[in-house]
């Protein structure tokens, strides 16, 4: 039996990342002796924390790992990728792209992979950070003229056309079309190199199972995370539910492929060429 020991989990509100940890979480699998201590927080703020190196584990954007890569390991299991799709720039009315050039544009963060997206597609515009919490307040500053357009992530990419905004580009379509069919990673499991490598193994383990249960058990799960759903402005439907995990959490979240390791090195390589990026241009995966 493996020794207990105490793990700091920071993840975000959106229902792929309680739908990769519940079984872990909910006593579902053998968690080899990991207690997790968890804390639930925004996607820029859990970016902002990773610098800080005070979490074990936890969810951060693909673009915020090469700032933390001296004490940060991914883990190859965990990632959100949308093979065609991904974030929406929403406005309210259709727009294109190009007329967005030095317009006012609300985002989750600038530490966000949306964000860096963003900027390798629009390299000028003034960038207006609109937290994601609470959950309208992005489509609230869009439709009261705040900005001219926003970053619609998260779960608001299956609600965005609800609350009333058009689309003007697809972040995962203009990703694929730039990069040859590439799909874009979003967001990552990270673990913390100080934990030393038995533990990193033993972490990278039992996040894969927990994935690996919520996958196989996938409406017992879903039906969870419905009934415990708490953030105000979401009203998430089955159905909407059923249709954002399907996208964001599935094979690819299992265990990332050799196409997804490869785009996440050519999202590296391309912030760091446009000036975007600091640190290494590889990833380093936990085993």
């Amino acid at each position: 039996m493996s020794a207990s020991a105490r793990v700091r989990l920071a993840f975000s509100p959106d229902s792929d990342d309680i739908f990769m940890f519940w079984a872990a979480l909910f006593g579902k699998i053998d968690t080899e002796g990991l207690e997790f201590q968890v804390e639930r927080s925004d996607t820029e703020s859990l970016n902002a924390r990773a610098a800080a190196a005070d979490l074990d584990v936890m969810a951060l954007s693909v673009a915020a790992w090469p700032s933390v890569a001296d004490r940060y390991l991914l883990l190859s299991s965990g990632m959100s990728v949308g093979r065609g799709y991904g974030p929406i720039l929403a406005a309210r009315r259709p727009v294109t792209l190009a007329s967005l050039d030095s317009a006012r544009i609300g985002v989750p963060g600038l530490r966000t992979t949306a964000y860096l997206v963003l900027r390798l597609l629009l390299p000028r515009f003034e960038a207006v950070i609109v937290p994601i919490v609470p959950f309208e307040r992005v489509f609230d500053s869009v439709r009261s003229g705040d900005v001219d357009a926003a970053l619609v992530i998260h779960e608001g990419r299956v609600t965005f056309e609800r609350e009333g905004l058009a689309s003007v580009c697809d972040l995962g379509e203009e990703w694929a079309r730039l990069t040859g069919g590439l799909p874009l990673p979003l967001g990552a499991n990270a673990v913390r190199r100080a934990l030393g490598r038995e533990t990193v193994e033993r972490v990278s383990r039992v996040c894969r199972v927990s994935i690996e249960w919520a996958l196989t058990h996938r409406e017992d799960t879903m039906r969870a995370l419905i009934e415990g759903e708490d953030r105000q402005g979401l009203r998430l439907t089955r159905t909407m539910l059923d249709r954002y995990l399907a996208m964001y959490a599935n094979a690819d979240t299992l265990e990332a492929p050799p196409d997804v390791r490869r785009a996440v090195d050519v999202l590296y390589e391309r912030g760091h060429a446009a000036g975007l990026l600091e640190g290494p241009t590889r990833a380093e995966y936990a085993r």
